[in-house]
Protein backbone atom coordinates (compact mmCIF):
# COMPACT_ATOMS: atom_id res chain seq x y z
CA UNK A 1 0.00 0.00 0.00
CA UNK A 2 1.42 3.28 -1.25
CA UNK A 3 0.45 6.88 0.14
CA UNK A 4 -0.15 9.74 -2.74
CA UNK A 5 -0.46 13.18 -1.79
CA UNK A 6 -3.42 14.65 -4.13
CA UNK A 7 -5.17 18.10 -4.55
CA UNK A 8 -9.09 18.30 -4.93
CA UNK A 9 -10.22 22.10 -5.84
CA UNK A 10 -6.88 23.08 -4.14
CA UNK A 11 -7.55 21.12 -0.71
CA UNK A 12 -4.15 18.25 -0.36
CA UNK A 13 -5.35 15.28 0.67
CA UNK A 14 -2.87 11.93 1.71
CA UNK A 15 -4.47 8.73 0.46
CA UNK A 16 -3.49 5.42 0.63
CA UNK A 17 -3.84 3.38 -2.81
CA UNK A 18 -2.89 -0.06 -3.65
CA UNK A 19 0.44 -0.89 -5.61
CA UNK A 20 -1.10 -1.46 -8.44
CA UNK A 21 -4.03 1.41 -8.38
CA UNK A 22 -1.75 4.53 -8.57
CA UNK A 23 -2.64 5.15 -11.54
CA UNK A 24 -6.80 4.64 -11.41
CA UNK A 25 -6.80 6.17 -8.17
CA UNK A 26 -5.04 9.88 -9.71
CA UNK A 27 -7.59 9.27 -12.80
CA UNK A 28 -10.55 9.00 -9.93
CA UNK A 29 -8.74 12.31 -8.04
CA UNK A 30 -8.92 14.20 -11.85
CA UNK A 31 -12.47 13.48 -12.57
CA UNK A 32 -13.64 14.56 -9.13
CA UNK A 33 -11.85 17.49 -8.50
CA UNK A 34 -13.34 18.49 -12.28
CA UNK A 35 -16.60 18.11 -11.56
CA UNK A 36 -16.37 19.88 -8.29
CA UNK A 37 -14.28 22.63 -9.99
CA UNK A 38 -17.24 22.79 -12.18
CA UNK A 39 -19.44 23.55 -9.96
CA UNK A 40 -17.23 25.87 -8.38
CA UNK A 41 -16.82 28.08 -11.15
CA UNK A 42 -20.64 28.07 -12.01
CA UNK A 43 -21.13 29.97 -9.08
CA UNK A 44 -24.06 29.39 -7.67
CA UNK A 45 -22.74 27.28 -5.26
CA UNK A 46 -20.27 27.97 -2.44
CA UNK A 47 -20.31 25.32 -0.07
CA UNK A 48 -17.38 22.91 -0.11
CA UNK A 49 -19.36 19.93 1.42
CA UNK A 50 -22.50 20.92 -1.22
CA UNK A 51 -20.10 21.11 -3.66
CA UNK A 52 -18.45 17.50 -3.09
CA UNK A 53 -22.46 15.99 -2.54
CA UNK A 54 -22.96 17.63 -5.87
CA UNK A 55 -20.30 16.65 -7.86
CA UNK A 56 -20.52 12.70 -6.31
CA UNK A 57 -24.43 12.66 -7.31
CA UNK A 58 -23.07 13.73 -10.74
CA UNK A 59 -20.68 10.88 -11.35
CA UNK A 60 -23.27 8.48 -9.76
CA UNK A 61 -25.60 9.58 -12.27
CA UNK A 62 -23.06 9.36 -15.05
CA UNK A 63 -22.08 6.01 -13.67
CA UNK A 64 -25.16 4.39 -13.67
CA UNK A 65 -26.35 5.99 -17.00
CA UNK A 66 -23.07 4.61 -19.33
CA UNK A 67 -23.88 1.08 -16.83
CA UNK A 68 -27.64 1.11 -17.65
CA UNK A 69 -26.79 1.85 -21.75
CA UNK A 70 -27.76 -0.96 -23.72
CA UNK A 71 -24.35 -2.99 -25.18
CA UNK A 72 -23.34 -2.95 -28.27
CA UNK A 73 -24.24 -4.93 -30.95
CA UNK A 74 -21.95 -7.79 -31.19
CA UNK A 75 -20.08 -8.43 -34.79
CA UNK A 76 -22.10 -10.91 -37.30
CA UNK A 77 -20.43 -13.98 -37.14
CA UNK A 78 -17.97 -14.26 -39.61
CA UNK A 79 -19.81 -16.36 -42.59
CA UNK A 80 -19.42 -20.45 -43.02
CA UNK A 81 -18.01 -21.25 -46.43
CA UNK A 82 -19.87 -24.27 -46.75
CA UNK A 83 -23.06 -22.12 -47.54
CA UNK A 84 -22.61 -20.99 -50.64
CA UNK A 85 -26.35 -20.54 -50.52
CA UNK A 86 -26.53 -18.07 -48.08
CA UNK A 87 -23.24 -15.88 -49.55
CA UNK A 88 -25.84 -15.83 -53.08
CA UNK A 89 -28.54 -14.36 -50.96
CA UNK A 90 -26.56 -11.86 -49.07
CA UNK A 91 -25.29 -10.72 -52.82
CA UNK A 92 -28.27 -10.70 -54.33
CA UNK A 93 -29.67 -8.20 -51.28
CA UNK A 94 -26.68 -6.12 -51.69
CA UNK A 95 -27.10 -5.79 -55.09
CA UNK A 96 -30.74 -4.68 -54.25
CA UNK A 97 -29.47 -2.32 -51.58
CA UNK A 98 -27.12 -0.99 -54.31
CA UNK A 99 -29.24 -0.86 -57.29
CA UNK A 100 -28.66 2.88 -58.57
CA UNK A 101 -25.24 2.66 -57.75
CA UNK A 102 -24.18 -0.45 -59.54
CA UNK A 103 -23.81 -4.03 -58.91
CA UNK A 104 -21.57 -5.10 -56.46
CA UNK A 105 -20.27 -8.11 -57.94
Amino acid sequence: MNQIEVRIMGQSYLLASPDDGEHALREAVARVDAAMCSIRDAGKVKARERIAVLAALNLAYDLIQHESAPAPTPAPAAMDEGDPERAAQLLRRLDQALAGDGLLL
